[in-house]
């Protein structure tokens, strides 16, 4: 089994008149929650599709959890997309029956703590919840896994500021610590940065700077809030 939850080289991804993505290299641990930092357009949705398998690379070479993206690796990987992608016509419960029929690894007694948790109404239809609770259900079904590696691309958008502390510290602090890995991306720099273990900042479809938390405060002497600031001022 590979040491490495995530292995990428020279990645790249090229739409019609736009490169996303340009030479892109990181390699990420097991067992660590990353967050993916970066302004809007900056190639992290891209790189989280492709790491998710949706997308495929113009270039370079990707590893997740030791195997190239396909359909093994689709059954390890939980993936929270910031688009929306659940079925306006079902309900709660519906959702959740879904997942787990989807889902070999589908944690029925996690997903009904972190129900509770997030204050959903299980015979509530998708299409009549606010984009706030729609987030938090997208949350549910991702985090009920006992997935490998868990891809959450901006995941506490639409979540109101109340709100957002119980969400992570319910659904991000308390999933299998040091056994799954977490990667995040997110404007909300000063929320998150208690749970990261690492960071990598993405500029322009590059990574800039990347690294484990602690080491990048002590070294810089700031926050990484603070050096968020400071690499794309």
């Amino acid at each position: 089994m590979s040491e490495w939850a995530l292995e990428v080289e020279q990645l790249a991804k090229k739409f019609p008149g736009v490169q996303a993505l340009r030479g892109v290299d990181l390699t990420i641990p097991r067992g660590v929650t990353v967050g993916l930092l970066g302004p809007n357009g900056s190639g992290k949705s891209t790189l989280m599709r492709i790491l998710a398998g949706v997308q495929r690379p113009s270039a370079g070479e990707v590893r997740v959890l030791g195997r190239r993206p396909g359909r093994e690796t689709k059954e390890r990987v939980a993936y929270v997309p910031e688009v929306e992608h659940l079925y306006p016509w079902m309900d709660v419960d519906e959702a959740l029956r879904f997942t787990a029929a989807v889902f070999l690894d589908f944690n029925p007694d996690r997903a009904e703590e972190m129900l509770a948790l997030a204050g959903l109404d299980r015979e509530a239809r998708i299409g009549d919840l606010s984009k706030g609770y729609r987030a938090r259900l997208k949350l549910v079904l991702a985090m009920a896994r006992d997935a490998e590696l868990v891809l959450l691309d901006e995941p506490l958008s639409g979540i109101d500021l109340i709100s957002r502390e119980k969400v992570l510290d319910g659904f991000l602090r308390g999933h299998r610590p040091g056994e799954t890995t977490v990667v995040i991306t997110t404007h909300l720099v000063r929320e998150v940065e208690p749970l990261l273990d690492r960071v990598a900042f993405l500029k322009e479809g590059r990574v800039v700077l990347d690294g484990e938390a602690e080491a990048l405060r002590a070294k810089r002497g700031c926050s990484i809030e603070d050096l968020y600031r400071e690499v794309f001022a």
